[in-house]
């Protein structure tokens, strides 16, 4: 009786691992389907940034829980940016850090919008005056920054 509970066990374990992984695949497939962005690497602070909203617009539109963004961020990120999440990733788990979104992000960002220039986008916008220009224009110019 006891050998045939452990059998039942396992089978039961077996079967929810197959359905995770079955969940997992189907995850992909519906992200995959919201055509998200590609993000190579290179030194494009803009491009990271856009990257980003892109990404976390179908997180929002599958209701995406934080456990697998990380997974499903670093996916799309092709040729440097793979090496470079993939070291990095190396890294973080090697310090025992948890990999939320939220740690992805600043990572990400760090390398790929670097302070600096993140510190001009903030003094362009302190610069920017409205104006002869209408409030929606000036609105525009502000979210272009």
């Amino acid at each position: 009786a006891m050998a045939q509970e452990a059998v039942s066990r396992t089978a039961d374990r077996v079967a929810q691992e197959a359905r995770r992984g079955g969940e997992d695949e189907l995850r992909l497939e519906r992200f995959m389907n919201n055509k998200p962005p590609i993000f190579k690497g290179g030194y494009d602070p803009d491009g990271a940034q856009t990257w980003i909203e892109g990404i976390e617009r179908i997180f929002g539109a599958m209701r995406c829980l934080d456990e697998h963004r990380v997974l499903l961020g670093g996916y799309v990120l092709h040729d440097e940016a793979d090496h470079w999440w993939g070291n990095s990733k190396q890294r973080l788990e090697a310090d025992g850090a948890i990999l939320t979104w939220a740690r992805f992000k600043r990572e990400f960002l760090t390398k790929y919008f670097p302070t600096d220039e993140r510190n001009r986008k903030v003094i362009k916008f302190m610069e920017l005056k409205q104006g002869s220009m209408s409030v929606s224009e000036y609105a525009a110019k502000f979210e272009d920054l």
